[in-house]
């Protein structure tokens, strides 16, 4: 049972930001990186208490440091990404979902501004509507990944979030289960977007991101929201793209406006004009000779979630799949 009061939670998100990395990212025994981050820990305010029931008797996960080096976005095609990623029956799911959970995302659209149907392919990718929400221990696998290195200023940032969140009575450690990159619950939460952006949909001073999978898509478009999520736009469209086209724009990542692509030869798939919108917008190429796609500003904001272009363009890609004329 998760227990905590609102009073925690609003201490907890007044909470100023962390400074820079204890540590360059060098390589450096497990050990004396635990020891040097539980006494910066302490000097931050984390209690004893929850250093001793977090930190005691862990070791490096090495099928943690296996899964960040061979994440599926790093290693398979834009082809072989979607068909893992977005199967057809994952499609057929996530229309049921939208369907049956209407009341409760057009609800949370009004609220947030986030359209059900991109919220709905969050919660599909991430963790196939709450089935998947992974089995490893939060804090044993943000400890390894920040002594690992390759990211040790991040990941030490989300493994003091995640101490906080014990600290104050959020969670309990052997309750925060996930991901072996740290993520949590049915959005995938990272402990600072917990922090950040959770949204107590059903007013009971809890969070419970874990089985409420309202409250995780309620959270998930208060950050979306927060980031900027424009209501009256979409994520992007695939295109063809001329064969004069200077691919430094595409490298660069060049933001040009829809006419002004229109003019370079830009074109909808099928060959007609793109839509006559005010809209900026970029090129997004994920692999040689692969399809290509002129993204929005909500493309953006969907890599906040996760960085990689393949997990970008299969959100854009599912929420397409569940438009209907009258969402």
């Amino acid at each position: 049972m998760l227990r905590t009061a609102a009073l925690f939670i609003t201490l907890l998100l007044a909470l100023p930001g962390f400074p820079a990395p204890l540590r360059a990212a060098e390589p450096i025994d497990f050990n004396e990186w635990l020891e040097g981050f539980r006494r910066e820990a302490l000097n931050r305010g984390i209690s004893d208490r929850t250093l001793q029931a977090a930190l005691a008797d862990i070791r490096p996960v090495d099928r943690v440091i296996e899964l960040d080096r061979s994440q599926p976005e790093l290693t398979l095609t834009y082809a072989e990404y979607m068909r893992r990623v977005v199967p057809d029956a994952r499609v057929r799911m996530a229309k049921q979902k939208l369907d049956e959970n209407s009341d409760l995302l057009q609800a949370i659209h009004k609220a947030y501004g986030v359209q059900p149907r991109f919220l709905v392919a969050l919660w599909a990718i991430e963790t196939g509507f709450g089935t998947n929400r992974g089995g490893f221990e939060i804090i044993p696998s943000l400890a390894t990944l920040a002594w690992e290195g390759r990211r040790r200023e991040y990941f030490e940032g989300q493994l003091f979030q995640a101490l906080q969140l014990v600290d104050r009575g959020v969670v309990t450690v052997p309750e925060m289960v996930g991901s072996w990159a740290g993520a949590m619950g049915q959005l995938q939460f990272m402990p600072s977007t917990v922090t950040s952006y959770w949204v107590d949909h059903n007013r009971n001073g809890h969070i419970d991101i874990w089985e409420d999978h309202a409250e995780a898509l309620a959270s998930a478009a208060n950050y979306l929201s927060r980031l900027g999520w424009k209501s009256n736009e979409t994520w992007g469209r695939q295109v063809r793209l001329p064969p004069s086209l200077d691919r430094n724009l595409i490298l660069k990542r060049q933001a040009k406006r829809i006419a002004e692509w229109q003019e370079l030869g830009v074109r909808r798939l099928n060959g007609t004009s793109l839509p006559k919108r005010n809209l900026k917008g970029y090129l997004v190429v994920p692999e040689a000779k692969g399809p290509a796609f002129l993204v929005y500003g909500n493309y953006d904001r969907i890599l906040n979630w996760n960085r990689s272009d393949l997990f970008g363009l299969a959100v854009g890609r599912l929420s397409d799949a569940l438009k209907t004329p009258s969402r």
